[in-house]
């Protein structure tokens, strides 16, 4: 795991020192070397730098930029089949001086060109240039687990792991996107290729972006897409040959991510994804796995205890560590520098713990997410096929939810008396007006709705498209949950779920690892009826059927929690202090970012304990703490 950060720059007017700062403000993502390419061509000025966390090859054989011929690379990630790849090459005639992954995929792409990509089983973000050819070619992985930004503008094109690497260049300007924000206020992330600065943009996953050296122009094209196997028609397997055949896919993705030249542990919450890995790692191995878990005093959140539970059923070395209110406020501090876009999920705090409480016995360490994904995990899915079941063939549908959009919830006797009526009516209503059901999912999943959003941002804005529209030709063979677990796939999970373990881990140089993110396993249960992941009132019902091979059920049936935070429980007193800090009229009016008076509104409505969504006033707080850091 590293970073890697470079630019082009027509104007010439980019030297060794921006290319060097670019990627020494990455050092958190690889602390173990750091290495840095710069060449004057004719026409243009081409900087390339790597940050190194040495986990395979330890030797200085690893280091980066590695060339090869007529070829530079810079890469961050891991492929977990490069021995599989290096002896098909070898076969080829091609000779190796590391061990390292780095050195196959340079070569891989030597001999197939970007097409190699397609053989490529891992996480990653790189750029490959081609001095023959006079391009950069920068790659994605499928599931967008590794960030790669970029930035284009008055001839100066900058990308990098992170945002932070372009304050370094003299000529970024970091503009605010208002566009940008609006997303933000609606999901509490960005999704791609929308950034918070205008003239940058996310790499999408599953893309390429080629950029011509001597035309300076750019082709940026899809590889991989998950809509592409959900469109296809499902697989007539029966339930036994899929649970057969997703255990195994799941085995082969575990065993894969243990491959490192340094210590492995695993991220236990004690929840279905986590212990399914967990239980099919240490079922195949004598030595004890080493595992985490955080837990919270307050007992609605704390799920610290079923972690242990199967930790001491499973016979791993388990560790845990209680998140008290002290290491949140210790942790708030630092949450722009970490997520240095604009990042409101708030249970970054406990991923930052426990990330460095592995970091102190291991360098690599496996995470669960992907599972409620790919296999049907969350409640919102129950919830949009019950408002579908009851609104689903209603007349005018969308007329009828701006219908009930438009009446206060107020004005409805009794159900208005519940404090947070009023915001589940303004949910049910505007699901409602949703064209699709992945509309829907989009709504679902807001803090802002739109029309809360236009009246909170002062400027102008447009309201970006986002994968929440990419539904086309979902439907022909997809019910409700599979079309829903489809586009989470390409929202909600790439843009919040990857970047809150990505920047987390990498804040004290973790690498993290996703083995339910296998590309194997998405393609193949993306193909199975929907009844295989939801059965019911049951989610995730293939993935329990194969962690109850390993694990009593009576041990894991109970409600699903989530990684959910006390944010009210610990800020009662203390976020009051940051918000009449961050949120006063007096800095609002001074930024001209937002309608003073309606941030004011949620403000107060907050102090005064009538707050129906506490993600409103935090999404608002994270803003003005990231603002302060960074413009």
């Amino acid at each position: 795991m590293c970073g890697i950060s470079g630019f082009i720059d027509w104007k010439n007017i980019s030297g060794f020192d921006c290319i060097k700062a670019m990627t020494d403000v990455l050092h958190h993502r690889g602390p173990d070397d750091g290495g840095y390419f710069y060449k004057q061509y004719q026409s243009v000025h081409i900087g390339l730098g790597h940050r190194r966390l040495s986990i395979l090859d330890l030797s200085s054989h690893g280091h980066q930029p590695m060339d090869h011929r007529h070829l530079t690379i810079i890469y961050n990630g891991e492929v977990y089949n490069f021995k599989e790849i290096r002896d098909e090459l070898e076969e080829l005639g091609y000779e190796f001086d590391s061990g390292s992954d780095t050195e196959v995929i340079l070569k891989a792409y030597h001999c197939w060109g970007i097409e190699m990509v397609h053989r490529l089983n891992g996480m990653f973000a790189l750029a490959i240039l081609d001095a023959e050819r006079k391009e950069l070619v920068l790659l994605r992985d499928r599931a967008g687990v590794k960030p790669l930004y970029w930035y284009y503008h008055d001839g100066l094109f900058l990308f990098a792991s992170e945002l932070k690497s372009f304050h370094q260049h003299p000529a970024f300007k970091k503009e605010l996107c208002h566009d940008g924000l609006a997303l933000f206020l609606q999901y509490g992330y960005i999704p791609q290729p929308h950034t918070i600065f205008k003239h940058t943009r996310k790499l999408k996953a599953g893309n390429s972006l080629t950029i011509k050296l001597d035309k300076q122009n750019f082709d940026e094209k899809k590889y991989w897409d998950v809509l592409d196997f959900y469109r296809k028609p499902k697989l007539k397997v029966t339930e036994e040959e899929a649970l057969y055949e997703t255990e195994r896919l799941l085995t082969s993705a575990c065993e894969y991510r243990m491959v490192a030249d340094v210590p492995v542990g695993v991220f236990l919450s004690g929840g279905y994804d986590s212990s399914a890995v967990t239980a099919l790692l240490q079922s195949r191995r004598s030595e004890k796995l080493k595992t985490f878990a955080i837990g919270f005093h307050e007992e609605a959140y704390n799920e610290a205890h079923h972690a242990r539970r199967v930790a001491e059923h499973l016979g791993t070395d388990h560790t845990e560590y209680y998140c008290t209110h002290q290491d949140a406020l210790d942790i708030l501090p630092r949450l722009p520098e970490i997520w240095d876009e604009p990042f409101g999920d708030a249970s970054t705090i406990p991923t930052v713990l426990v990330s460095e409480l592995a970091r102190k016995q291991v360098t690599v360490s496996l995470s669960a997410d992907g599972g409620d994904e790919v296999f049907g995990g969350y409640d919102k899915y129950i919830y949009a096929k019950k408002m579908e079941s009851i609104f689903g063939r209603v007349p005018f549908r969308n007329q009828f939810g701006r219908f009930f959009s438009s009446i206060k919830p107020s004005s409805i006797p009794f159900l208005s008396r519940d404090p947070n009526f009023s915001r589940r009516y303004a949910k049910a209503a505007s699901s409602l007006e949703a064209k699709h059901s992945a509309e829907m999912l989009g709504i679902i999943g807001s803090a802002f709705f739109r029309a809360e959003v236009e009246e909170l941002i002062a400027k102008p804005f447009v309201h970006l498209a986002t994968d929440f529209e990419s539904y086309e030709g979902l439907d022909e063979h997809n019910d409700l949950y599979n079309s829903l677990m489809a586009v989470d796939y390409k929202t909600y999970q790439l843009d919040d779920i990857l970047v809150k373990v990505d920047r987390a881990t990498m804040s004290c140089s973790l690498e993290g690892r996703e083995p339910l993110l296998d590309y194997r396993i998405i393609e193949y249960v993306a193909r199975l009826d929907s009844s295989l992941k939801i059965r019911g009132d049951e989610r995730k019902y293939l993935l329990k059927k194969i962690t109850h091979q390993y694990l009593p059920k009576e041990m894991m049936d109970r409600p699903k929690m989530g990684f959910g935070v006390p944010i009210l429980d610990w800020f009662r007193e203390e976020l009051r202090d940051y918000l009449l800090s961050y949120l006063s009229e007096c800095r609002l009016a001074e930024a001209g970012i937002f309608n003073v008076n309606k941030v004011i509104e949620v403000r107060d409505k907050y102090l005064n304990g009538k707050n129906d969504d506490v993600s409103k006033i935090w999404f608002l707080l994270v803003f003005e703490m990231w603002r302060e850091k960074w413009m």
